[in-house]
């Protein structure tokens, strides 16, 4: 089964919406959810156990669920938001881990008397994935680096076998010069959230078979 983030995702009943991250067990490289979200937005997604996951039929490029949009809806929520001081980080879970995080709001303003500003930078808002303890989480924009710590590029998508990742694919390039390399999951030396870290040097990388990307059939 191959996993292309962003590619929609239909329950039995009617389409729920799409692939926005995958949830990985950095020690087996297993995945272990999905994190699927409605059009509507992230902070409606649902943790998708992958075992309710399949190809779709008749070589359809989409994710297909064994349950309907009612049963998605009733699954675990996934985003989470915060008021955090400078140097905080969420409050620690027994069974959950922080996943993706982004900084919403930037430090806000004071006025100090006589028309000057000085900027508090004590609090921000921040959203962050809740996602089951010991697993990390990879979306689209998450980066590659190689063992001699150059970027490589971000993430597209996984290749997955029993639930197992046997391939990732790396997307390289910008615009028109925008290519995809296919790197088996045994040169994966770290898988952490939002980055994988390779056990081959860019030199290395570079003689991986490589194709213009385009959508998977």
């Amino acid at each position: 089964m191959r996993l292309e983030l962003g590619t929609s995702v239909r329950c039995s009943d009617d389409v729920f919406g799409e692939l926005a991250d995958v949830v990985i067990d950095p020690i087996t490289k297993r995945v272990t959810h999905l994190v699927v979200q409605p059009h509507e937005g992230h902070s409606l997604a649902r943790l998708v156990p992958i075992e309710l996951a399949e190809d779709a039929e008749n070589g359809k490029q989409e994710i297909s669920l064994r349950c309907t949009v009612e049963d998605v809806r009733r699954l675990e929520h996934v985003q989470e938001f915060a008021y955090l001081r400078l140097g905080e980080s969420p409050a620690s879970d027994p069974d959950w881990d922080v996943g993706i995080e982004d900084v919403l709001a930037l430090p806000y303003y004071e006025g100090a008397g006589l028309g000057d500003y000085t900027g508090t930078f004590e609090d921000a808002g921040v959203t962050f994935d809740r996602i089951p303890k010991g697993d990390v989480e990879i979306r689209r924009s998450s980066t590659v680096a190689t063992a001699d710590e150059h970027f490589l590029g971000t993430v597209d998508g996984f290749v997955v076998e029993d639930d197992h990742i046997t391939h990732f694919v790396l997307k390289r390039g910008h615009l028109w010069g925008t290519r995809e390399i296919t790197i088996p999951i045994g040169a994966v030396a770290k898988v952490e959230t939002d980055a994988i870290l390779l056990s081959l040097s860019k030199a290395q990388v570079e003689e991986l078979p490589a194709v213009r990307l385009h959508r998977w059939p």
